[in-house]
């Protein structure tokens, strides 16, 4: 009931009023307009050129690295390697104000071109593009890279050495071997990584809004919340966003079912790492030393400009501070904004933990039908874009709508706890099951046999041996929700409930320090979620990698 009423609701409410006229019958003219539209059609076309680019550029970082990493030993292999992660540490908006401050006109990569005398003083390059669109696809691709190398590395460690083996013997060359035996046998695990990087930025919101680039799908879903009474060409731009993102969910189910490595490539021996000379050993471990240094650019940029007191046509910041972050924390904006996304975000961790838990048990431990259909049906939030889900909360929360119970007084915190708890709840559900997989039955049932109800054989027996995957599953759901963006730009509309991340946006656009303060907030968000996700490894005593490829 509840994925009945808080997921599939909201989305058939956008398809009835894209699809239907004022009286009931079904049209296709909203859909048309979107496409006949001049401003639409070029927001549709950028949104998909993003998506293609960052793809593109994403997996052309991810998989020479991920082949390295899998194939040689060398310099800091392990280290690059649980580094990862760390882009995703810091939401992409945020780190799109260091960007700017790095590739602006008057940026720093500018000022330091000028000081050799590389460029003209009077007419520096624009390095973010007209219009700003490869900015936006920089950022998504320094952002989004690791979820394709994650994915590319754990595919390849699986992959049987002896067919390699094999065709080296046969003759083949090192091309020829990776043409015809690597990657096809890597493409369920490349289209798996590439799915999620393509929607993700072809549905981002965040990055287009820091840019100021509005000729996007995305940013003209943002700007039209105002205006949704008696308007239905807002729901037909989210029913193309939506249909896109499900016509790639279903190409991937039919055409890369089964396990990654099917047909063969699943290793039937441990891989050898190869050692290299140390001459090759040095440049692969440069090129992973230029490919961190490039992801964490931004993180670099966020830093500067939360410690710079005037950092404006100069490589670094004329002086630096620690003002930023002491008003970071004691602003009026600021402070409130910390303790609603604590609020949010506790609550609908709650909600989930509870929830995911009761999911998995069912996927794992009962014998009901249905349950592949459940277990799908879970995943579905993972490759719905959020801002598809927001729209429809949204819509359905106005007043005198189905769910404005959700918003007490003003107050939307109930809406925004299930809205978080909607979109994290597939990581509890996929954390508690591997925990109860990894738990025999045989367990429960000696407990039973011992006089315990189930219930009781549950509390004492199975929840305690679970309770790591419990707490995986929970620290996770909870440090992505505080950096929520889609939910927490549309459905929080009055400053006294902004979270983190619309206080972050709101303090960007702010004369004066703001665009300083949004970085010192969005620094001290980094730092939690950092905190959060090291403690995690060391309670489960694994890296953070595996818990989310």
């Amino acid at each position: 009931m509840f994925f009945a009423a808080f997921f599939l609701w909201p989305l058939w409410v956008t398809l009835e009023t894209a699809v239907l006229d004022p009286k009931g019958q079904i049209t296709w003219a909203y859909l048309k307009e979107v496409f006949i539209n001049p401003l639409y059609r070029e927001g549709l076309l950028n949104s998909l050129l993003i998506a293609v680019w960052t793809t593109f550029g994403c997996i052309s970082l991810a998989m020479p690295l991920a082949l390295l990493y899998v194939g040689y030993r060398f310099p800091g292999r392990e280290a690059f390697h649980a580094l990862a992660l760390s882009p995703l540490m810091l939401p992409p908006f945020v780190g799109a104000l260091g960007v700017q401050m790095i590739l602006g006109r008057h940026g720093s990569l500018n000022s330091l071109l000028d000081a050799f005398g590389l460029i003209a003083t009077e007419a520096p390059p624009d390095w973010l593009g007209q219009g700003r669109m490869l900015g936006v696809v920089v950022m998504n691709i320094l952002h989004l890279y690791p979820i394709l190398y994650i994915n590319l590395s754990n595919t390849l460690s699986k992959l049987d050495p002896a067919l390699d083996e094999v065709a080296s013997s046969l003759g083949a060359g090192p091309l020829r071997r990776f043409l015809r035996i690597t990657l096809p046998l890597t493409l369920p695990g490349l289209f798996a990584g590439a799915s999620i990087t393509f929607i993700w930025a072809f549905t981002e919101l965040g990055v287009p809004l820091i840019f100021d680039f509005d000729r996007v799908t995305s940013v003209q879903i943002f700007n039209s919340i105002r205006d949704l009474s008696g308007n239905p060409f807002p729901y037909a731009l989210v029913l193309v966003l939506l249909l896109a993102t499900t016509l790639l969910f279903v190409i991937s189910r039919l055409f890369f079912r089964g396990d990654q490595t099917e047909g063969g490539g699943r290793a039937m021996r441990i891989r050898e790492i190869k050692s290299p000379g140390r001459t090759t050993s040095s440049g692969i471990t440069m090129l992973f030393v230029a490919v961190t240094v490039l992801a964490l650019g931004p993180h670099f940029g966020v830093l500067l400009l939360a410690l710079g007191r005037d950092w404006y046509g100069t490589f670094f910041p004329s002086s630096l501070t620690w003002d930023h972050f002491r008003s970071a924390l004691g602003n009026d904006l600021t402070l409130p904004s910390i303790a609603n996304s604590l609020r949010y975000a506790g609550a609908s961790t709650l909600l989930d933990l509870v929830l995911g838990s009761a999911v998995a048990w069912v996927l794992v431990r009962s014998r009901i039908r249905g349950r592949a259909l459940l277990d799908g049906l879970v995943m579905l939030p993972l490759s719905v874009p959020g801002i598809v889900l927001a729209f429809g909360y949204l819509a359905l929360s106005r007043e005198g709508k189905p769910l404005d119970f959700l918003i007490t007084d003003g107050d939307p915190f109930f809406l925004m706890v299930v809205a978080y708890s909607m979109r994290r709840l597939p990581y509890v559900v996929r954390a508690m099951s591997a925990g109860f997989l990894q738990i025999s039955p045989v367990l429960e049932e000696a407990a039973e046999n011992l006089g315990a109800n189930p219930r009781r054989a549950f509390m004492r027996v199975t929840l305690p041996m679970a309770l790591p995957s419990l707490v995986a599953g929970g620290v996770l759901a909870f440090a992505f929700a505080m950096l929520e963006v889609s939910d927490s730009m549309i459905l929080a509309q009055r400053t006294v409930h902004f979270p983190i991340t619309k206080a972050i946006y709101t303090l960007a656009g702010t004369i004066g320090e703001g665009p300083a303060l949004a970085a010192a907030l969005g620094v001290w968000a980094m730092a939690f979620l950092m905190i959060l996700l090291i403690g995690l490894s060391l309670i489960l005593g694994r890296k953070v990698s595996s818990l989310v490829r």
